[in-house]
């Protein structure tokens, strides 16, 4: 029983593996959250771009983020996430540095999808990985403190934009923001491991103990045969339509909500940046908060109904109030931001609880693929949105409304595998 018991398995795990993830992490949203400063702050200007090729340029990222997250996370599963992302720190590293040097809509449009090629394995081979690591009594917390580097380097990056645009424009903050994913890569192919029996600062019993634990709860899981079978199962079609509206409402707010408070504020860059990080700094204790209670508790389901129905809520309610009341406005802008980020790590330790190993890794890059198209039709929307009708109103509604569907789909889907534990008693009776 003790193997089940997370403070039993090697605490070491904690403070070896979570940095690499959480700080890879971190470089990824930095390097695909900045295109919204560059937006409000002279880019557009510079190239001649419209609001409407704008809003596409700044959601192409995640049209190469859609069609790549399959193969990464079955690579991650079957060869090595470590070599995955070795290139993959490389190569996003120079496609984001070189956005600060584009003198063409076409180059940047380029740029802007090959970079979402570039980062669309690290989600998923990120997950595979941690699941690799850690059970079911401890795969939430690990989760959320992968997750943690989107708010947090929001957080920072939405501080330090501003002063770099102010100081050296919008090209000099691209070229200084897309170096040190470069130089991570190399730290990152020196300390990172696979998988536990590859650690050698794991003792042998450890190793066993860990070993031991995860193939219990792979024995508990129903057979599925392939992954054919997994991605048509209704479980996995319905988070993956959970994550599409999830996702549209999450980074249409990303991508353009500098842009937006800039608009609606009347104030400068720097404020601006300011006034962005606050959804940032409340969701880091909220993460952290649910992410305990689903571990301790082992509830996915209601956390993620809970937070992305108070996201939705605060969504319909910013617009209701409107621009004339601006700060009342933006403090609901910011409870919802802080609220949609909450269920991010639970959501995701649910898939490795219902689905076998054969098939988790495929089927968890699948619904994290359809969170990346959410992704493209909420920033591309927005944007357009925001354009055509010269304000943010418009986008409150298209995001609130993609949140209230999230939270339907949400309450109608079963996160947990209890049919099968239930029949596991009466096939041994009959043994």
């Amino acid at each position: 029983m003790s193997l089940h018991l997370p403070q039993k398995l090697a605490p070491l795990r904690w403070r070896k593996l979570i940095p690499l993830a959480f700080i890879t992490y971190s470089l990824a949203y930095l390097d695909r959250a900045n295109y919204g400063f560059g937006a409000a702050s002279g880019l557009a200007q510079d190239l001649n771009i419209t609001p409407g090729i704008s809003s596409l340029l700044g959601a192409l990222f995640f049209l190469g983020y859609f069609f790549f997250q399959v193969p990464g996370g079955i690579y991650a599963e079957k060869r090595s996430a470590k070599k995955l992302i070795f290139w993959s720190l490389i190569l996003w590293g120079i496609l984001a540095t070189a956005t600060g040097m584009v003198h063409s809509v076409a180059a940047l449009a380029v740029i802007r999808f090959l970079l979402g090629v570039a980062e669309s394995v690290v989600m998923p081979a990120m997950l595979v990985f941690l699941s690799h690591w850690f059970t079911k009594q401890e795969r939430s917390k690990a989760n959320t403190f992968l997750f943690l580097g989107n708010p947090i380097t929001v957080l920072w990056m939405s501080i330090l934009s501003g002063y770099l645009v102010d100081a050296l424009g919008w090209r000099g903050m691209f070229i200084i923001e897309g170096v040190p994913a470069i130089i991570w890569a190399a730290i990152w192919w020196v300390i990172f491991v696979d998988r536990p029996e590859e650690a050698k600062w794991l003792s042998v019993q450890e190793k066993a103990d860990l070993a031991a634990a995860l193939a219990a709860e792979q024995a508990e899981m129903k057979p599925v045969k392939n992954y054919g079978e997994a991605l048509r199962s209704r479980k996995v079609l319905s988070l993956s339509f959970i994550h599409f509206f999830w996702n549209i409402g999450m980074y249409g707010f990303i991508m353009w909500l500098p842009s937006i408070l800039k608009t609606a504020s009347g104030l400068g860059i720097v404020a601006t940046g300011w006034l962005s990080a606050a959804p940032y700094l409340l969701a880091v204790p909220l993460m952290l908060g649910a992410s305990w209670f689903s571990d301790k508790y082992q509830q996915r389901k209601l956390i993620v109904l809970l937070f992305l129905g108070l996201g939705a809520v605060c969504f319909c309610a910013s617009f209701t109030v409107g621009a004339n009341h601006f700060w009342v406005s933006y403090v609901l802008l910011v409870i919802a931001g802080g609220a949609m980020y909450t269920p991010y790590g639970p959501f995701f330790a649910a898939i490795p609880e219902l689905l076998p190993r054969n098939v988790m890794a495929g089927a968890m890059a699948f619904i994290v693929s359809f969170g990346a198209l959410g992704s493209f039709v909420g920033s591309w929307i927005v944007g357009y949105l925001n354009g055509v009708f010269n304000g943010p109103q418009a986008s409150y509604v298209f995001m609130g409304s993609s949140l209230v569907i999230a939270v339907l789909l949400t309450a109608v889907t079963r996160f947990t595998n209890k049919p099968v534990e239930v029949a596991a008693p009466k096939i041994a009776a009959l043994s």
